[in-house]
């Protein structure tokens, strides 16, 4: 019988980001790109989704859930700083206008979601890349170990 593996909720997302994560991840996947939640980065912020490719290519996610969350919420600005594209990921009757140019924007439900503006590439510096690939890295093996060895010490 296989083991099934669930994530429990961390209590730092509501239930419309935990929506539109969900369906925002599976596009991501079908794009081709692993991705990793509240991962914190080196500055200190935490990014709602961190993204990988292939190729190395890096993408920050940022959830907006609503209005006045995006509003009351400025962290974000800080963010391109360490992705080589940056998007805003929000359900479908969020009013895209508000969505900065300098951002690309996905439009998700928590079945899936389509990118509606691509983001601007800014190629991020190879020490820069060299971090965030070794955060994405040990992070993602670290949840995984998590799930796998649910009975561990500390």
């Amino acid at each position: 019988m296989p083991i099934e593996f669930h994530l429990p909720a961390d209590g730092r997302q509501s239930d419309p980001a935990l929506r539109i994560a969900r369906g925002t991840r599976r596009l991501l996947r079908q794009l081709g790109y692993a991705s990793v939640q509240e991962i914190a980065l080196p500055s200190g912020l935490r990014a709602d989704i961190l993204a990988l490719d292939a190729n190395g290519e890096l993408l920050i996610v940022e959830i907006k859930s609503s209005i006045q969350d995006f509003r009351t919420d400025q962290k974000w600005q800080g963010y391109g700083d360490h992705c080589d594209r940056f998007f805003f990921a929000v359900a479908v009757d969020f009013p895209a206008d508000l969505i900065p140019e300098s951002a690309g924007l996905i439009v998700a439900d928590p079945y899936g979601a389509a990118v509606i503006r691509e983001a601007p590439f800014h190629r991020l510096a190879p020490a820069t890349r060299k971090n965030m690939l070794l955060k994405f890295g040990y992070t993602a093996a670290d949840r995984l170990h998590h799930l796998w060895d649910r009975d561990r010490d500390g």
